[in-house]
């Protein structure tokens, strides 16, 4: 994607995100293609309008239905992970769309988005979002996201945008060899960033800094 476009876009906007690109290169995102991609997308459309004004600093913010927008700060740190190979991602999972603002990082940097949401208003939600914005290289489904899409598999990544106590065997079946899983584990006050690369025979394993998701839940609604 070479640029977005979204009715209603203000300007005024410019600075703020300048900060923001600041803080997050201050942080330690070094991928310059994650940061460009942040900065050319509008995140004040993915909050409710009374929100816009905070769209731009580096917080977490309500998106209603007990969930969140997960911190810029993390949006870029997660892609970051996830991109780290030498090979380009053509065929990303993302479990949890939330309102959207992560699949839409995510499209303008791989090939193929296919994303997952347990609650329909959200999931309706977003792909107006995507729609408004130009995006036609993701796929989207209600459903459970604990069982990932096996029709759809396998993927070269995975990210998970919600905390489980441990990772779902059925996401690392989906993935490729030497495919990457990227995901928050563990309990409300003890997460941590976890990256799983399939190999061969084994998963190799790494963990990252705390982290604080909503819980990854079963079921739909």
């Amino acid at each position: 994607m070479d640029d977005l476009y979204l009715t209603g876009r203000s300007t005024s906007s410019q600075r703020p995100l300048d900060r923001l690109i600041k803080t997050l290169k201050q942080k330690g995102i070094r991928n310059q293609h994650v940061l460009d991609v942040i900065r050319k997308t509008p995140r004040h459309a993915f909050v409710d309008e009374a929100l816009a004004h905070k769209a731009y600093e580096n917080k977490s913010l309500p998106i209603g239905h007990q969930q969140t927008i997960s911190q810029p700060y993390i949006v870029a740190r997660m892609t970051e992970l996830l991109l780290n190979q030498e090979e380009p991602m053509q065929k990303v999972l993302e479990v949890g769309t939330g309102c959207g603002y992560q699949t839409t990082v995510l499209a303008q940097l791989v090939e193929q988005v296919y994303t997952t949401e347990r609650i329909n208003a959200l999931l309706i939600q977003a792909k107006k979002r995507f729609r408004q914005l130009g995006l036609y290289n993701i796929r989207s489904l209600h459903t459970d996201g604990q069982w990932g899409w096996e029709t759809q598999g396998p993927f070269d990544g995975i990210i998970v945008t919600a905390a489980p106590k441990d990772v779902p065997k059925a996401l690392l079946s989906q993935l490729k060899v030497n495919g990457r899983l990227v995901i928050p584990v563990g309990e409300t006050t003890r997460q941590r960033l976890r990256v799983l690369v399939r190999r061969e025979n084994h998963f190799e394993r790494q963990e990252f800094e705390p982290v604080s998701f909503v819980p990854l839940l079963g079921g739909q609604v």
